[in-house]
């Protein structure tokens, strides 16, 4: 990370690869969303005093209504926003098992993908480089 992106401010996120039939679950941002017509890993922001595996249960239940019952932490990875000004800390997760069928509760378009059909996605910008990770697994969880 450049020197200057130090000083932007930084956000925890948590973000779950939730997997089914080797096929993970890619979710859409849709305006009024920052960032409208990205894909990326349903999750979000950690509140205080929250563990990263609480937050990401927390968050899936909110944005899709699943209950993971399986997440082992994978990567973490740093990524600046510099022109909207802040910086995230992703803490990527396998979701290997959930209950619930998960539904677009923000309005998100919801597709299951292959890891190589995601790599022909629009990501976000700080998951391109974990949907490379992916799709460089020689065995799916």
């Amino acid at each position: 990370m450049a020197h200057g992106q130090q000083s932007l401010p930084l956000i925890e996120v948590v973000a779950g690869i939730i997997w089914r039939d080797n096929l993970f679950l890619a979710a859409k941002r849709v305006p009024p969303s920052p960032l409208a017509g990205f894909w990326e890993f349903p999750g979000g922001k950690c509140h205080a005093n929250e563990t990263f595996e609480e937050a990401l249960k927390r968050e899936l239940d909110e944005e899709l209504g699943i209950q993971a019952c399986e997440l082992s932490a994978w990567l973490t990875h740093d990524y600046a926003y510099t022109k909207e000004g802040y910086r995230v800390r992703l803490h990527f997760f396998h979701v290997t098992k959930h209950t619930g069928e998960a539904l677009p509760r923000e309005g998100q378009i919801l597709r299951w993908v292959t890891p190589s059909d995601a790599l022909k996605l629009p990501f976000l910008p700080a998951d391109k480089p974990i949907i490379s990770a992916i799709a460089a697994l020689k065995n799916l969880p």
